[in-house]
């Protein structure tokens, strides 16, 4: 699994084919830890190793909803590749994850 929440991989740093994820989540609760699993489920499935996931608990770390503009969660980001993509749920409707990162066309 290659998977990062320690900030390490940057925009920068990526490869042209890798994905800088990252997934804000409001403590341990039922919806947050389904939008973690579902995520990751995803990732192995379609990115293989081609992925960095950063998991944000907004309850740990606050000060980061406001450089994202987070305004509900779970909430994803994918930063890389561009154009810069948000999801908001648990992330349960692959289709809409796969269309949402650019994986799949509509």
């Amino acid at each position: 699994m290659n998977h990062s929440s320690d900030n390490t991989a940057t925009p920068n740093s990526m490869q042209p084919d890798h994905y800088l994820l990252r997934l804000y989540v409001a403590g341990q609760t039922p919806k947050s830890l389904l939008a973690i699993k579902n995520l990751k489920e995803i990732c192995e499935e379609y990115l293989n190793e081609r992925y960095a996931l950063e998991v944000i608990d907004l309850y740990q770390q606050p000060q980061l909803a406001e450089g994202d503009q987070i305004i509900a969660v779970p909430t994803l980001i994918k930063q890389v590749p561009e154009p810069i993509r948000r999801i908001i749920g648990d992330l349960s409707d692959t289709d809409k994850v796969l269309v949402g990162l650019d994986i799949k066309h509509r």
